[in-house]
C-alpha cells in the first residue's frame, strides 16, 4: 500500500492525502498562505539553492521550447532511422513506424491492438466546472476545451475506459519540447533513450489523430509553480501545456465503434512501460521487486497490481533525473499514480473530461 503521510504539504501547489486504501487524492492549493514556509514577496522564490538552478534551467530551456511549440509544430525531421525499440539509442523512429490518419494503437490483454477512429473527440463537462482557481479555467478555456483533473464517465453514455499511461518518469520531454529532453518528433526520452509510445505530444509529427494539441490540468500548474513559473509557458496560459505522449490500455476489443472516457495514469516505475509497437517491458533501473517488469502495463490486471505495488524503482528513476514531476507530488512511492480514480476496472470513474470515439481490431497496426 502507499505510504504517504496525511495531509503531507507539498511546497508550491499540492496537499495530498491518503486514507486507509491507499488511494491519493490530489488538492491543488491556489493560496499562498497555504505555506507558511514559503515568502510571498517575488514571483519567484526559491525554495532551495537546488531547486533555484533547476528553475533557472528549465526557463531558459523554455524560451527556447517556446520557439519549438509556437513556430514550427509538426516539423519534419530530415533523417530518420529504422529503430523504433524504447532501448535504443536512436534520437528518431521510422516514419512508417507512426501511426497517422485516422489510426492508432493500444493494449488489450497482453496483445498490441489497432484503434481506428471514426468521430471528433468532446470534452464535456466544461473544463470550469472541475476547476478549484475559476480565473485559471476561464484563460485555458480561451485554448482548450479539454482537461485533466476532474471528470464525468456518465457524461457521454455508453462509454467504456481506455487508460492512458503517461511516462511522467521521463520529466518534462513528455510535452515534446527538444528544449526539454523531447526528440525532433515528439517522443519523450529517459536517461537519453527514445521512449516509443503510441501517441506522440500534442503538436508533434507523431501526435495522434482525433487528440487535443493543448490540455489543461491543475497538475500542469503546479509543477510549474513547482520550478518557479507563475505566469504559464509558451504564450500559453497557467496550467495548459500540450497533451503528453502517452500508451493506451482498454479492456474490450471487436464490434463498432463506441465513446470511451480517457483515464490519465502517471507511469513512474519505467521498468513497466511497454514498447509502444511489441508490448514488452525492459528493465531500465534496479528495482527491489523479484520480477522489476512483472507489471507490465499491457492489460488492466497489471495495471490495477501496479497502482498498490511499490518499489525502489520510482526513487530510482525520478529522483536521479531530477524530475518535477516526480517531486512536485512529494515522492510517489508506486509504479504508477491514478489520480482520483480508486479502482482499475470497466467502471471505473475518471479523471479527464476527454472523450474519445474509436473501434478496436485484434491485429496490430504496427508493421512487422
Amino acid at each position: 500500500m502507499k505510504e504517504l503521510p496525511n495531509q503531507t504539504q507539498i511546497d508550491y501547489g499540492f496537499e495530498a492525502t491518503s486514507d486507509l486504501g491507499g488511494i491519493w487524492e490530489f488538492r491543488y492549493i491556489h493560496r499562498a498562505k497555504d505555506f507558511p514556509n514559503v515568502e510571498n514577496k517575488t514571483r519567484r522564490t526559491a525554495i532551495s539553492t537546488i531547486i533555484a538552478v533547476i528553475s533557472v534551467i528549465v526557463l531558459i530551456a523554455i524560451a527556447a521550447g517556446a520557439y519549438y511549440f509556437l513556430l514550427a509544430p509538426g516539423t519534419n525531421p530530415s533523417t530518420t532511422t529504422t529503430t523504433s525499440t524504447r532501448t535504443s539509442s536512436a534520437t528518431t523512429v521510422a516514419l512508417s513506424m507512426i501511426l497517422n490518419g485516422s489510426t492508432s494503437a493500444g493494449f488489450y490483454k497482453n496483445t498490441v491492438v489497432t484503434f481506428a477512429y471514426t468521430k471528433d473527440y468532446v470534452c464535456t463537462p466544461a473544463l470550469s466546472k472541475f476547476a478549484t482557481n475559476q480565473t485559471e479555467a476561464n484563460l485555458a478555456a480561451a485554448k482548450t476545451s479539454c482537461e485533466v483533473g476532474g471528470g464525468n464517465s456518465t457524461a457521454v453514455a455508453g462509454a467504456a475506459p481506455v487508460f492512458i499511461l503517461v511516462p511522467a518518469f521521463a520529466g518534462l520531454s513528455i510535452f515534446g519540447v527538444p528544449s526539454l529532453g523531447a526528440t525532433s518528433q515528439g517522443y519523450p526520452t529517459f536517461n537519453h533513450q527514445l521512449i516509443f509510445t503510441q501517441c506522440g505530444a500534442g503538436g508533434t509529427i507523431s501526435a495522434c489523430f482525433d487528440h487535443p494539441t493543448l490540455i489543461y490540468s491543475p497538475y500542469f500548474t503546479a509543477v510549474e509553480q513547482h520550478i518557479g513559473i507563475k505566469t504559464g509557458v509558451f504564450g500559453l496560459p497557467e496550467g495548459v501545456l500540450p497533451t503528453p505522449a502517452h500508451d493506451h490500455v482498454v479492456n474490450y476489443v471487436g464490434g463498432s465503434s463506441i465513446p470511451w472516457d480517457v483515464i490519465t495514469v502517471l507511469v513512474f516505475d519505467p521498468n513497466v512501460m511497454p514498447d509502444a509497437a511489441t508490448g514488452q517491458c525492459h528493465q531500465w533501473v534496479t528495482s527491489d521487486l523479484a520480477n522489476p517488469t512483472g507489471n507490465c502495463l499491457t492489460s488492466f490486471d497489471a495495471l490495477a497490481k501496479a497502482v498498490t505495488t511499490q518499489t525502489t524503482a520510482t526513487a530510482n528513476a525520478n529522483m536521479t533525473q531530477s524530475d518535477p514531476i516526480y517531486s512536485t507530488l512529494g515522492g510517489v512511492k508506486t509504479q504508477v499514480a491514478i489520480p482520483g480514480v480508486p479502482i482499475v476496472s470497466d467502471t471505473s470513474p475518471t479523471n479527464t473530461n476527454l472523450f474519445l470515439y474509436f473501434s478496436v481490431s485484434s491485429s496490430s497496426p504496427y508493421k512487422p
